[in-house]
């Protein structure tokens, strides 16, 4: 049996919400990210506008997660040596946390990296040997 906490008898304050996490990519792939050389397009552009999306979206991907107001995103992508970092900040004024949106707002921006370059990623088998997404935690909550 699963049933959605109760919040309606906590008070509405100030919360905010960081989690990270990385997607371990080939150096020829972040080169051509660097380059703006991807064919699917701006990599970390689109990587962004996944991240608010879910942001916005986390009730209805994760089933007891409370539909909130949603004051602000903030979202940095990152090119590092062996890939991409992802950074997402939520913030909102409620009854409840929002750590589950920043870290729905992370894993969309990095599954959409993998989708843009997925092609870059492949070997000769159609496998991904080297590319992984990793250490999606939240870094910081803070609440009133």
């Amino acid at each position: 049996m699963a049933h959605m906490v109760d919040v309606g008898a906590k008070p509405e304050v100030p919360r905010s919400a960081t989690a990270t996490g990385f997607i371990r990519l080939r150096g020829s792939t972040i080169e051509k990210i660097k380059a703006g050389e991807v064919p699917k397009g701006d990599v970390l552009t689109v990587a962004q506008t996944a991240a608010i999306l879910a942001v916005k979206r986390t009730p209805e991907l994760i089933p007891l997660t409370h539909p909130i107001p949603i004051t602000g995103v903030d979202v940095w992508l990152e090119l590092e040596d062996e890939g991409v970092r992802a950074r997402v900040e939520v913030r909102s004024t409620g009854q409840t946390g929002v750590e589950m949106e920043a870290l729905a707002g992370v894993a969309a921006a990095l599954l959409t990296v993998w989708d843009m370059v997925k092609g870059l990623e492949k070997d000769e088998a159609g496998q991904y040997p080297t590319t992984e997404i990793t250490d999606i935690r939240v870094e910081r909550k803070v609440k009133g």
